[in-house]
C-alpha cells in the first residue's frame, strides 16, 4: 500500500482476524486493526544483535496519523544509533512511578498529543487546572506508587480520600500575598479522579499496563449547581455594586460583575473579552476561545448598555482592562470576595452568577436548548457555522433574563 494517512486509517474496516497496515514511505511504521475495530500504531525493527521486535506507539484516536509517525522515527532513529527502544520502554515501565506518568502525560499534552473537547489539543487554561490538580490531589496521595502496582483499590481509596479533605490546604498561590486554597469534598474529588483516569488511559496506549485501573471505581455525585440568587438577593448585590462605586472601588470590579451577571459568561470569558469579540449590531460576543472553542452568544438589552458604557470610558482592547499597563484584569478573585461580603453573599463566587442567569431564564419559562444556547453550553453552543444572524428567539430570550436581573439590582 502506500504513505499511511489519516484517510487510509479511518477507512481501514475490521476483518474477521487481526491484520496490519505498512507504510510505504516509512519502513517498519504500520497500524494493527483488531476485529473489534480497535486500531493501534505500532513500529517493527531489528535490533543490532538482529533480534526482531514489534513496539507499540498508541492507539488511533489518542495519538493521530502524524504524531504516530514522528514516534516512530524517533524510535528507528535510535536503532540506527544502536538502541533499542522496545527493551529500553519496558525497563523504564518496570521503574515508572505515578509521578512520572503525570509529567509524562503534561508533556504529551504539551506537544498537543493529548486530545481535549471537539478532538482539539488541550488549552493552556485546562493544562494550568491539570496541574494544578496533579500537584494538590494526585501527586501526594499516588505520586511515589508504581504504575504497574496501581490497582482499582488503590483508585478507590483516592476518591475517598480527596473526598475527605485529606489534600486540603492553604498555600502561597505565588502571587504578593496570594492564597490557593485546595479544598477537598465530593465535586473535587470527582474532577480529579476523571483527571486520574485519563492519566491512566494515556498509560494504557502507552503500553505501560495492560487495562485502566480506575474504570468502574464509584464517583460521588455532588450539585454543582444547587446555589442560586433570588431576586432579593440580586437586589442586596446591586446596592452592594453601587456602595462600592461610592467608596472608591475599581470600574473594573463593577463593570467584571455586571458583565457576568447580565449575560452569563463565565468568569474568564468576561474578562478576556476583548472589543473585537463583541459585535453590536449583532447583539452579540463572538468568544475566539471559550471553554468549548468558538462560540456566540446573544447578548440581552441590559447587559448592551453596560458595555456601551464601559466603551465610552476605556480605552483598551479588553473590554476589562488592566489598571496599569497591558492586558487584562486580573485582580477580580479578591475583589469578588470583597464584595460578596458587602452585599452578605459569602457562599456565591462569580460561578454561582452564571448558573442565576440560566436559573432565571428557567423562570422565565424559557426550553432548555435556549437556556443553553443563552450560557454556550457544549450542547446548545452556537458556532461560527451561524457566524452572521443570531436568530432572534435567542436574542428575545437574552433580552427577558438581562432586563429581569438588572430591575432586581435596581
Amino acid at each position: 500500500m502506500g504513505r499511511l494517512t489519516k484517510r487510509v486509517v479511518d477507512g481501514a474496516e475490521p476483518r474477521e482476524k487481526p491484520y496490519t497496515l505498512w507504510c510505504s514511505e516509512l519502513k517498519g511504521f504500520g497500524i494493527r486493526v483488531a476485529a473489534s475495530g480497535k486500531k493501534a500504531y505500532l513500529v517493527d525493527y531489528r535490533t543490532a544483535g538482529g533480534e526482531r521486535r514489534r513496539m507499540n506507539l498508541g492507539v488511533h484516536g489518542v495519538v493521530t496519523t502524524e504524531q504516530a509517525r514522528k514516534l516512530a522515527l524517533d524510535s528507528l532513529g535510535g536503532v540506527v544509533r544502536g538502541e533499542d527502544p522496545q527493551l529500553e520502554k519496558r525497563t523504564r515501565r518496570k521503574s515508572l512511578t505515578m509521578s512520572d506518568l503525570c509529567q509524562r502525560y503534561l508533556d504529551a499534552a504539551e506537544r498537543g498529543l493529548i486530545l481535549g473537547k471537539g478532538g482539539s489539543p488541550k488549552k493552556a487554561s485546562t493544562m494550568a487546572t491539570d496541574r494544578g490538580r496533579i500537584e494538590q490531589h494526585i501527586k501526594p496521595l499516588m505520586g511515589r506508587m508504581l504504575v504497574m502496582d496501581v490497582k482499582r483499590a488503590d483508585v478507590q481509596r483516592f476518591v475517598r480520600d480527596v473526598q475527605a479533605g485529606k489534600t486540603a490546604k492553604k498555600e502561597p498561590s505565588g502571587r504578593k500575598q496570594g492564597v490557593t486554597d485546595v479544598r477537598g469534598g465530593a465535586g473535587t474529588a470527582t474532577r480529579t479522579t476523571g483527571l486520574l483516569g485519563a492519566i491512566l488511559s494515556y498509560a494504557v496506549s502507552e503500553g505501560v499496563i495492560e487495562f485502566n485501573p480506575a474504570h468502574g471505581v464509584k464517583r460521588p455525585s455532588y450539585n454543582r449547581n444547587a446555589r442560586r440568587l433570588t431576586m432579593e438577593e440580586y437586589a442586596r448585590l446591586g446596592a452592594a455594586l453601587r456602595e462600592a462605586a461610592d467608596e472608591g472601588e475599581r470600574d473594573q470590579v463593577i463593570d467584571a460583575t455586571r458583565l457576568i451577571v447580565l449575560t452569563g459568561l463565565r468568569r474568564g470569558e468576561a474578562l478576556g473579552l476583548t472589543w473585537d469579540e463583541v459585535d453590536f449590531d449583532g447583539r452579540c460576543v463572538r468568544l475566539k476561545d471559550s471553554k468549548e472553542g468558538r462560540s456566540i452568544r446573544p447578548i440581552g438589552s441590559a447587559a448592551l448598555a453596560v458595555l456601551k458604557d464601559i466603551r465610552d470610558r476605556v480605552d483598551s482592547p479588553f473590554v476589562i482592562p488592566a489598571p496599569r499597563g497591558e492586558g487584562a484584569f486580573a485582580g477580580y478573585p479578591a475583589a469578588w470576595q470583597r464584595l460578596a461580603k458587602r452585599a452578605s453573599l459569602d457562599d456565591v463566587t462569580p460561578h454561582t452568577l452564571r448558573h442565576g442567569f440560566g436559573s432565571v431564564a428557567g423562570d422565565l419559562g424559557l426550553s432548555e436548548p435556549t437556556i443553553a444556547a443563552l450560557l454556550g453550553h457544549a450542547a446548545g453552543t452556537v458556532t461560527s457555522r451561524y457566524v452572521h444572524h443570531l436568530d432572534e428567539v435567542l436574542i428575545a430570550a437574552a433580552d427577558r433574563v438581562s432586563e429581569a436581573i438588572a430591575a432586581a439590582m435596581k
